[in-house]
């Protein structure tokens, strides 16, 4: 399978764009965790005086490990992450859970089978860990050992994603024609530059068979399984960090992790939705999917709850019903409108979609030109952001800055109080760091307009002159009336 003599056609920027992306998303989050900080603030006060800025002030107001780049590991923390993922692999393997073929391949026809029991898995581990804080409370060792190693645990998921990444790159290369092991190379993963296909992914469903666990599809058990268990672990986590602090749990924390829950075990629920997602059908398994998973998921979608365990706010019940009804608001349009479709075509007589305008293909199928997906071509991804934008609106006007004890007389409105008399207050950081909180937002908004956009090719490469006739019948891409 040799990459082809045609120009190859190059994502995220080609090459260059990957490798930005590859070495640079790394330092980002890096940056996040030092300058967004419990030591002196969200962010670091001397990111707000610019021109007087030094690496040596920064340095000084960020907790940097005292063994330098050093302290950024450690086997202790290796060690338990190890653990962590051999429990996830035994879960895997001991519960019982559905069997279920995915899409046909490419070039056999022939499809997959995959056994899926990740929201029970989570279950178990929730369980475990509810178990433990009601014996021990906010100071469960879970609980503490992920606050005292958190840059530690993040390092050694960073290092692991590259030795994956790496792994399955290398391994890749004994994919033959007509495999009899179903193994075959994403069409856009094997341009034959080194940087690109080891972000993009050249092998489309690499698996593996490990002593005692047996089979395992690296890429639908590491988009489903240790990331996202591991978000909701981080969350908990910060809300233990937050009690630990102040003796008390502010309602916007419990809001933000409430949701983020549900927003996992929703998804490993319906966890066959996966088999039919274009990350599982098209997608190789590169640096792209596992530093997303394992990395991207849980360090960064956790940021509300690591600052919010240091700056509590109170939403009210005004607050909450708010951000509740944005929430329950995108939870229905995106569980309504992926209804709608999968009723369309599983049951195209259904009374509630047998009447709909639609486009007939030449290739036999139909495409729904009609009620949410009369409204855009991808409603699902409008409601999956609103009912994610609650995961930053609780954290406010955000931003923080912590004095040593004594420094101001008494707690006025806008001031907490540490447990141990520390004072943290909003200042001249507060609209400073929605940097970090809200960079969330901005950031899944434009993941979900660049997966359509590669949706959008790809279906019309499929589909050819119908696809255009369905994009004249349904005009605006995601938002109505907007894109």
């Amino acid at each position: 399978m040799a990459p082809t003599n045609t120009k190859p056609k190059y994502e995220f920027g080609g090459p260059l764009g990957t490798a930005a992306i590859v070495f640079g998303l790394p330092v980002l989050l890096y940056f996040f965790y030092f300058t967004c900080n419990d030591v002196t603030g969200c962010p670091a006060p001397a990111l707000l005086e610019p021109r007087s800025l030094s690496l040596a002030g920064l340095k000084s107001q960020i907790p940097w490990p005292e063994d330098g780049i050093w302290g950024f590991a450690s086997w202790e923390a290796s060690g338990w992450l190890t653990g962590y993922y051999l429990l996830s692999l035994v879960l895997y393997r001991v519960l019982p859970g559905q069997e279920l073929y995915g899409t046909k391949l490419r070039e056999s026809g022939r499809p997959l089978k995959y056994k899926l029991n990740a929201f029970s898995s989570t279950l178990v581990q929730l369980a475990a860990c509810a178990i433990g804080t009601y014996l021990y409370g906010s100071d469960f060792a879970v609980w503490t050992f992920i606050d005292r190693n958190y840059l530690q645990l993040y390092t050694a998921n960073l290092i692991l994603s590259y030795a994956i990444s790496a792994f399955v790159y290398i391994r890749s290369f004994s994919v033959k024609p007509g495999n009899s092991e179903l193994r075959e190379l994403a069409q856009g993963g094997h341009t034959g530059n080194i940087m690109y296909d080891f972000f993009i992914g050249r092998e489309l469903n690499p698996r593996i068979t490990l002593p005692l666990f047996g089979e395992i599809d690296l890429k639908v058990w590491l988009e489903m399984r240790p990331g996202l268990t591991g978000w909701i672990l981080l969350d908990l986590a910060f809300v233990a960090k937050q009690y630990r602090n102040y003796g008390y749990v502010s309602d916007s924390i419990l809001f933000v992790t409430a949701v983020q829950t549900y927003y996992v075990l929703e998804g490993q629920y319906a966890e066959a939705g996966v088999l039919g997602m274009m990350d599982t059908i098209t997608d190789g398994l590169g640096f792209m999917l596992t530093f997303g998973d394992i990395v991207w998921v849980p360090f960064l979608y956790s940021t509300q709850t690591r600052y919010l365990s240091v700056y509590p706010l109170q939403l009210g019940w005004t607050g909450i019903s708010i951000v509740s009804a944005v929430f329950a608001v995108g939870v229905y349009i995106f569980r309504a409108s992926n209804s709608q479709k999968r009723i369309f075509r599983t049951q195209p007589d259904h009374p509630s979609v047998k009447d709909m305008p639609y486009i007939q293909t030449k290739r036999g199928t139909r495409l729904l030109a009609g009620g949410w997906w009369g409204a855009s071509r991808h409603i699902n991804y409008f409601g999956d952001w609103l009912q994610a934008s609650p995961f930053s609106l609780p954290t406010g006007v955000a931003g923080y800055l912590i004095l040593p004890a004594g420094t101001i007389a008494s707690a006025g409105a806008g001031v907490a109080t540490m447990l141990d008399g520390r004072e943290v207050v909003q200042g001249a950081a507060r609209g400073w760091g929605m940097v970090y909180t809200y960079f969330y937002v901005v950031y899944f908004a434009s993941l979900l307009i660049h997966r359509e956009r590669r949706d959008d090719a790809a279906c019309a490469e499929k589909y050819g002159d119908d696809w255009d006739k369905y994009k004249k019948a349904v005009r605006w891409r995601i938002l109505p009336g907007l894109y």
